[in-house]
């Protein structure tokens, strides 16, 4: 489906329209030497699980341009038992990552120290069982300096892994990040 068209008879007044499912695109008509951002919503790719969305929803990460503001990222709340907040996207179609940006726009007193990615070629499962089995997946970028407001861009750090489904983004301890690309080549092998 391309499209969708709302009628209202006689007249009056629409205040909210939800479309639920996953958005598809037509892989034919892509190249297999473009680089794609293989997470985006647009492309397919949405959120598994995540530990924390208190401010805002980690599915803001994948959407299309840069945030028009805080509340247009995912934020969490700050941490004050040990441990770091993530959360597991799966890509659109498998692929092999060369490229990672990372958007801390608009978070300038609560953007997250450091961040990192694991990944992995996952073809089953339950989402109980990938969150648990994410702990242990490899990791595609490692541990990673932010800063506030700016845009980060990573690719002599990505790790050759070769083909993944699923991501694991973590950020340390907690905070907010306005977007998340991960770019790449779609993969022969098919999930």
């Amino acid at each position: 489906m391309t499209h969708v068209r709302v009628n209202l008879y006689p007249d009056g007044g629409l205040a909210r329209l939800r479309l639920y499912g996953l958005p598809q695109s037509d892989w034919a008509r892509r190249s297999g030497d473009a680089l794609i951002d293989l997470i985006a919503m647009e492309n397919g790719g949405y959120v598994v699980a995540v530990n924390n969305q208190h401010f805002g929803m980690a599915s803001n990460l994948l959407m299309p341009g840069r945030g028009v503001n805080m509340g247009d990222g995912w934020e969490t709340r700050r941490r004050r038992e040990p441990g770091n907040d993530w959360a597991i996207i799966a890509l659109a179609q498998p692929g092999e990552i060369t490229k990672i940006d990372v958007d801390t726009a608009h978070f300038k007193g609560n953007f997250p120290d450091r961040c990192s990615v694991q990944a992995a070629y996952v073809t089953g499962g339950t989402e109980q069982s990938l969150i648990t089995q994410s702990m242990f997946w490899p990791v595609l970028l490692p541990e990673q300096k932010l800063a506030m407001d700016k845009p980060f861009f990573f690719e002599e750090q990505v790790q050759k892994l070769g083909a993944i489904t699923h991501i694991r983004f973590n950020i340390i301890p907690d905070g907010g990040v306005s977007r998340l690309r991960l770019w790449g080549r779609l993969s022969e092998k098919k999930a």
